[in-house]
């Protein structure tokens, strides 16, 4: 059983689609009740079940609510991928303390809500893997026509901090790593794959192109199923070697 926040589609449809084909059941986590019901339906026609849950993942008290409906259901949680997430592209002279602090809750403080949510029941059934999406820009800050600035970065740095710590923390019974893809084109897109993508991609990727939800699924997957596993504590980055934005 695979807990996906943030699931209802993008990168996390895209991880709990792969998840759902490797054979794990899914939860599904996110507030978009229309793609929750199409990813839904799309992992069901993988033959898997799936549990749906609207609720925002910046609530502690949700968090536990899922994680103790889940183990009712299924008996166990096997993964956690903590994918959901916010962009936010305003400035320090812009930003209000209201927008910076949902931008951590959203981003950041979602990863403790689940962590702390699944966790005793990993330990408890002797195994277990954390997967949280950070981002390229954890190491990079990001640059002034970014998508997501400063309060991003900050949250999903402190993904990284997190990751380690608790890897040490969980070991050697759980694994907790983390991912920071780089620029990844969704169904939807946002401003920068729109206006920049095509010249970020011939111009900045090794690879010549975008990253897709599919990619990241792959090494979610590895992360999350591969047996042995001597990987933990990690940041792994994906993103074809972008070394220009």
């Amino acid at each position: 059983m695979a807990i996906v926040t943030g699931g209802a589609r993008g990168i996390g449809r895209g991880c709990a689609k792969a998840l759902a084909g490797a054979g794990f059941d899914i939860a599904l986590v996110d507030l978009l009740r229309p793609e929750l019901d199409r990813t839904a339906d799309e992992i069901r026609g993988l033959g898997r079940e799936v549990l749906t849950f609207e609720a925002d993942v910046s609530s502690f008290a949700e968090a536990q609510r899922i994680a103790a409906e889940v183990v009712g259901e299924f008996g166990r949680i096997d993964v956690l991928l903590n994918n959901a997430g916010r962009s936010m592209a305003k400035g320090i002279l812009e930003i209000t303390e209201d927008e910076f602090d949902r931008t951590i809750a959203i981003n950041l403080k979602s990863c403790f809500n689940y962590v702390r949510a699944v966790a005793p029941a990993m330990l408890a059934q002797g195994g277990g893997r954390i997967v949280s999406m950070s981002s390229l820009n954890a190491h990079s800050g990001g640059v002034t026509a970014a998508v997501s600035r400063f309060a991003y970065a900050s949250a999903k740095a402190g993904i990284i901090g997190m990751t380690k710590a608790l890897a040490k923390e969980l070991g050697p019974t759980i694994l907790v790593n983390a991912i920071c893809p780089g620029v990844i084109e969704t169904e939807l897109g946002n401003v920068l794959t729109r206006e920049r993508g095509a010249a970020i991609a011939a111009n900045g990727i090794a690879l010549h192109r975008l990253g897709t939800p599919e990619d990241v699924a792959q090494l979610v997957l590895f992360l999350a199923a591969s047996k042995p596993c001597f990987i933990t504590g990690q940041a792994i980055t994906i993103d074809g070697f972008q070394y220009q934005w």
